[in-house]
């Protein structure tokens, strides 16, 4: 029997509740709404502090909440829900958020904060209508938040940690719940109880009255509903033909039940988003310079303090550090302590086989500083890296790129970490097995060249890279007999003699040079590459309209603020290898960090 006469509007509707709270599901089935269970996906990680309002964070969590499971539906689904539910739960005490503990010693610092005060619970709720058209989902969203307020009684530690013990907390926001053991804690309740046990129903059905047909502004005028109003105030919204038409309350025209209600923009989340986005780069850069990563590496958990020790930092700071890593995903914080997650573990470990952490620290110390001089860049259209450098501004590239030997090996550890990332969509970007010799062109370390081998077993490489570059080579080479299979040979690609090949590699190459520099490099390559031979290209292209850079727009802001090159769509590449000579020139967007271009002689 449905109890809410409301949510018999609902009855022949899909109806999907987001959540695998055992405490929504558990209020919504006893008030008699039938609904499907299917658990958000969405990573609760935004940010707390971007919003106006402690409730403002609960309702857009809801509402990403319901938006995931109603497109993936849509997109996995038979058949498309007519109605998600999302519901997020947050306790708030002196403008401080509270969700859920990570483990028993949060749970303690959160139920200490909570002790013998008034507290706020607040509940963001969403409700998404769903519609679809072949391909495309339409939603309209409904959001509202309950506050209850909540009074601890003054709580022993003995009894604190009797509860913490019990398990409880740690699946409930502000760690404790009230339905539960938790309610022995409260000692006073203003508002609605269900609204802390996790769901507020009476706003809910409310609402669904507002969502479904509002009343005439006389009608709200002559009755004000301190309670749910009846069934027959709302418009039948079954698929039923005839649907629409009014019951025992009389006939309303179309345009009362579409009255619209003027409502505020939508919060804008991301843009907010986007403005503090810096702070989670400097999160990861610091970590990474300080060697956190190293230090929680093989396993290893150890508490702020033996960290700290271990960086040569303040207890205070590196806690601080590590919990903003921790929300980041790239700790995992327990009652023991801290430790790297896989993530950490594969790519920020600075001595690891997949390992980024030379490119991130080139981030933090050169590019870091080289992006705030953004706005001088657009403005003269000219690189900047001599601003950042400190070398005058008619420098060549070389100078501004290696005032030092220090600067040299970062960049290069830098380039080697990120060609390794690229390497393997590169190299089986095309079927090379026909070449049995190539040539990188500013090669650097090699990483591409043992890409290629592993890949070619009758291939061999050589890498062709400045003398103080190839002079680095040799601490970055990995042990194994494909090594043998490759050599490296200092020169000037402009200057000297390219070593003889079947096929030459320009990899991030192009990119750096202005357009006469370009074309001289080319007609170079073009005149060492025999008929029959190849030329591999691996940029990330532009776009045919030249809008967006595909997966590396960062990287176009790079080449204005560094170098005096452009990017090019794969339509420019082919023209310009085929003004040098080449022909059959094929492209693929190989959907990594570098696309790839294949020209033969």
């Amino acid at each position: 029997m449905v109890l809410c006469p409301v949510l018999g509007k609902l009855l022949r509707k899909r109806v999907v509740l987001a959540s695998a709270s055992p405490r929504r599901r558990e209020i919504l089935s006893q008030a008699g709404l039938r609904f499907e269970v299917v658990p958000s996906r969405f990573k609760e990680t935004l940010e707390k502090d971007s919003f106006p309002t402690p409730y403002a964070y609960a309702i857009e969590t809801a509402k990403q909440k319901a938006l995931e499971v109603a497109h993936r539906m849509h997109v996995k689904d038979l058949r498309t829900p007519d109605v998600v539910i999302g519901a997020d739960t947050i306790v708030t005490v002196g403008g401080l958020i509270l969700e859920k503990p990570v483990d028993k010693q949060d749970a303690y610092r959160m139920l200490s904060r909570l002790n013998g005060k008034e507290h706020s619970v607040f509940t963001g709720v969403a409700i998404v209508h769903c519609s679809s058209a072949g391909d495309w989902l339409e939603t309209k969203v409904l959001e509202f938040h309950e506050e209850t307020k909540v009074k601890f009684s003054e709580l022993s530690e003995e009894l604190i940690w009797e509860y913490i013990h019990s398990g409880e907390p740690m699946d409930k926001a502000g760690g404790y719940g009230i339905q539960a053991l938790g309610g022995m804690l409260v000692e006073r309740v203003s508002g609605d109880f269900l609204n802390v046990a996790g769901f507020p129903l009476n706003h809910f059905c409310k609402k669904l009255a507002e969502l479904y047909c509002p009343l005439p502004h006389e009608a709200v005028r002559r009755v004000e509903h301190d309670s749910i109003p009846s069934v027959d105030t709302f418009e039948d919204l079954s698929n039923e033909e005839g649907s629409g038409q009014g019951k025992a309350g009389g006939d309303r025209t179309e345009a009362a039940c579409n009255s619209t209600v003027e409502t505020s923009p939508p919060f804008p989340t991301e843009l907010l988003d986007l403005i503090k986005g810096f702070r989670r780069s400097k999160v990861l850069f610091t970590a990474c310079k300080l060697k956190v990563f190293d230090t929680l590496k093989n396993g290893a958990v150890l508490t702020a303090e033996d960290v700290a020790s271990k960086i040569n930092a303040s207890v205070c700071g590196t806690e601080q550090l590590l919990d903003a890593c921790a929300a980041l995903g790239l700790l995992e914080r327990t009652e023991r302590g801290y430790g790297n997650t896989e993530l950490a573990s594969l790519y920020l470990v600075s001595e690891g086989e997949h390992s980024l952490h030379g490119f991130v620290t080139h981030y933090n110390d050169h590019i870091w500083d080289l992006f705030t001089h953004l706005e001088s860049a657009v403005q003269e259209g000219t690189n900047q890296f001599h601003r950042v450098s400190r070398r005058r501004a008619d420098d060549s590239f070389k100078d501004s790129f290696y005032p030092s030997k220090e600067a040299q090996l970062q960049f290069t550890r830098a380039m080697h970490d990120l060609t390794k990332l690229g390497a393997h969509a590169v190299a089986t970007a095309f079927d090379l097995s026909g070449f049995t010799s190539a040539c990188d062109l500013g090669g650097c370390t090699g990483a591409l060249a043992h890409r290629l081998v592993q890949e070619y077993p009758h291939l061999k490489v050589t890498v062709f890279d400045l003398p103080e570059i190839i002079e680095l080579a040799p601490s970055f080479q990995p042990v194994g007999q494909q090594a043998a299979r490759i050599s490296f040979m200092p020169g000037d690609f402009f200057k000297d003699r390219l070593p003889e090949a079947e096929l030459y590699i320009l990899s991030g190459i192009i990119h750096d040079w202005p357009d006469d520099k370009v074309h001289q490099l080319l007609s170079k390559v073009s005149e060492c590459c025999k008929p029959g031979g190849g030329l591999l290209v691996a940029e990330a292209l532009l776009d045919e309209e030249q809008r967006t850079l595909r997966g590396a727009w960062v990287q176009s802001l790079n080449v204005l603020l560094q170098t005096p090159g452009c990017g090019r769509s794969g339509e420019e590449y082919r023209r310009l290898l085929m003004a040098h000579g080449f022909q059959d020139v094929r492209v693929v967007h190989t959907g990594g960090l570098l696309d790839a271009v294949l020209a033969t002689r």
